[in-house]
């Protein structure tokens, strides 16, 4: 389970910019790019430069006070993001 104080960002190998022809914000890395939902944009966009879990969470949660459920979803989206090796975490 991810720390709060760990801190968390991009994997330099993989670039996040809006694609016109796919009309979303994608991931581009070597073998190829990873199109992305408006929510993982919002995550990605933050993970730009390094910053805490916690943080991360903080930020999300002044932007969107309304959602509810939000930590929960924020460290799952993490979780897959590190397992798909878009982001890095320094313990």
């Amino acid at each position: 389970m991810m720390q709060d104080t760990q801190q968390i960002r991009i994997n330099p190998q993989y670039r996040l910019q809006w694609e016109p022809a796919q009309n979303c914000h994608v991931l581009l890395y070597p073998e190829g790019l990873v199109q992305l939902s408006d929510t993982a944009t919002e995550i990605l966009k933050r993970c730009q430069s390094p910053r805490t879990v916690g943080d991360l969470i903080e930020e999300l949660q002044q932007a969107y006070p309304d959602a509810e459920g939000l930590p929960d979803d924020v460290r799952e989206f993490l979780q897959e993001a590190q397992q798909q090796e878009w982001i890095q975490i320094d313990n």
